[in-house]
């Protein structure tokens, strides 16, 4: 039976987008706490952006380094599969991030080994404990903020996706992933920073004093304007994933799932 359902190169291509559509999406949360500086990265000056009086530069979450790549799965998975396909992965994603958050939660309520504590104190982290509630513990604020985003950025790509495809049809590959991509990362860069740095903070003792709304506009533009450009830059990424896909399905067979994810929805 197994033998059978991993023969279909449908469900092989299925599982395979689905796995790295599923990983990236769980690292993402993992490391979307730490907020690192883009242009120093890659051994450049820092930018100066000047947004409500103050200047920033590319200061991003880590989270954005993979979220592009989730969103890129999220066109293939609808073109090939359709809004149905996108949806059950957005879901069992959300249900998987979730139980991660379970899991870190328990974690932080457990009591630390005394040896392990300072374990670490001639690296500079005199308690690891604090180190680590703190870290994780501020994922899950990340948690929670990209979950909501994450729910309302897929629905609203997938809507963007198929409408667009509906006015182009099998043309302008470019135009409806990029542009579904550049409207839904909208909406999460703005909703995922603001539950996460502004309103969690406020609820929850202990995680810090929230960021000035100023700064997280600042932060959220930036952020974004981060996120347009690698959406735009990774368009020849999409056509190479087409065309391998085109290749290991076969013509006849992909033009079969496209027209049949088009008739879902």
């Amino acid at each position: 039976m197994i033998h059978t359902i991993i023969k279909s190169k449908p469900t092989r291509l299925f599982l395979v987008l689905a796995g790295v559509f599923i990983t990236n999406a769980l690292i993402a949360e993992f490391i979307g706490v730490k907020i690192f500086s883009l242009e120093e990265t890659l051994g450049l000056k820092p930018v100066s952006i000047h947004l409500f009086g103050g200047t920033y530069s590319f200061n991003l979450t880590c989270g954005v380094i993979l979220w592009p790549v989730v969103f890129i799965m999220t066109d293939i998975i609808n073109e090939y599969y359709g809004p149905k396909g996108v949806r059950f992965l957005s879901w069992l994603t959300i249900i998987l991030i979730g139980f991660g958050f379970l899991m870190v939660f328990g974690a932080i309520q457990t009591s630390p080994n005394s040896w392990w504590v300072t374990s670490k104190q001639e690296n500079g982290i005199e308690n690891m404990n604090t180190a680590f509630n703190g870290i994780y513990g501020q994922g899950l604020g990340i948690i929670i903020a990209s979950m909501t985003a994450f729910l309302f950025a897929q629905l609203l790509d997938v809507f963007v996706f198929h409408k667009i495809k509906k006015i182009t049809g099998e043309k302008k590959i470019w135009l409806r992933a990029t542009g579904s991509t550049v409207i839904s990362q909208l909406i999460d860069s703005f909703v995922v920073l603001f539950i996460a740095f502004y309103f969690y903070p406020m609820l929850v003792k202990g995680q810090g004093k929230p960021w000035p709304i100023d700064q997280l506009l600042a932060i959220c533009l930036v952020n974004y304007i981060y996120k347009f450009l690698v959406a735009v830059l990774l368009t020849p990424v999409i056509y190479l994933v087409h065309s391998a896909i085109e290749k290991y399905l076969g013509h006849e067979k992909a033009a079969e799932m496209k027209q049949a994810a088009m008739q879902d929805e």
